[in-house]
């Protein structure tokens, strides 16, 4: 137990999974692939993988720390939304609580792992009785919002993301609605790094389909690094959380990582981070009272 216990969802986008497990794959002791047992999406479209990418796998996993979990992951009587959770309960399930449940997806690529890792030691009394104490901890995610031919554009401000948790009481994807620890970590986020065919396929079929902003297309059609200052509000859901897009004239991973590191939109000071934790500190306070064993240092 204790364990730092790494889960990502394979489904139609498996193919970014090459990006996204090689970063954690070190620092992991385990890391559990949670796919539908009829291949089938959250709303119940089917999808195919390339028995390529298992081959990939196993060649991969030179310390055999990758499962395969397969399990009845659509409901039809569930909502996308409804059937998101359900999976990412599951899949922490397998994990097993009293490690720390780390999930990842497909999309995300994290930008320095070993240092989330000692974040996450630094805190591993909170695994003695997580049903007592559940907590979220957060990172941050630099969105990428297109691929360009000589570099890509990008949403210039980070966005929270929920990375793991003690005890996974989701309510709704990743979200457990605890109280959250927020971290300094960064993670690279190709949630539209696709092709507008594989976008709309994506967004028909995640577990916010039915939100979907109707002039999302229109806008990301047109972007480029020439007008990409113009274009405001674009958010795929509501518009006016991604206000703002910056460009970085590189398509190579490495390089992307040490540019977002020098790009001060994109940072997070201490003052910053010490005010969100301080926020969910108050917010909880009458919930700390009732238990003498916390103390006020521990939420930082």
């Amino acid at each position: 137990m204790k364990n730092i216990q790494v889960g990502f969802l394979l489904s139609y986008d498996y193919e970014k999974l090459k990006l996204s497990i090689p970063p954690v794959y070190d620092q992991a002791d385990a890391i559990f692939l949670a796919m539908d047992e009829k291949q089938r999406t959250w709303s119940g479209k089917e999808f195919e993988i390339d028995p390529i990418f298992f081959e990939w796998l196993e060649s991969f996993d030179t310390d055999n720390k990758i499962t395969i979990y397969k399990d009845n992951f659509y409901i039809p009587e569930l909502s996308a939304i409804e059937n998101d959770s359900r999976e990412r309960h599951m899949l922490s399930l397998k994990m097993g609580i009293g490690n720390w449940l780390v999930q990842v997806d497909s999309d995300e690529i994290f930008i320095d792992f070993s240092k989330f890792v000692k974040q996450l030691r630094l805190r591993n009394k909170y695994l003695e009785s997580p049903e007592k104490n559940p907590i979220q901890i957060a990172g941050f995610l630099v969105n990428v919002y297109k691929y360009l031919e000589d570099g890509i554009l990008y949403v210039d401000q980070p966005t929270k993301v929920l990375l793991a948790t003690n005890y996974p009481n989701y309510k709704v994807a990743r979200k457990t609605k605890e109280r959250i620890i927020y971290t300094d970590n960064i993670l690279l986020h190709e949630c539209l790094s696709r092709t507008e065919k594989e976008l709309r396929f994506k967004l028909d079929n995640w577990g916010h389909n039915d939100q979907v902003n109707k002039n999302f297309f229109e806008k990301w059609r047109r972007a480029n690094k020439d007008n990409y200052k113009s274009i405001t509000d674009v958010f795929y859901l509501e518009p006016h959380k991604w206000k703002k897009l910056g460009f970085i004239e590189s398509r190579n991973l490495d390089k992307i990582k040490d540019l977002i590191k020098e790009r001060p939109s994109l940072s997070l000071s201490k003052s910053y981070l010490f005010k969100k934790n301080f926020g969910q500190w108050f917010k909880f306070l009458k919930l700390f009272r009732m238990n003498k064993n916390h103390d006020f240092e521990t939420y930082f």
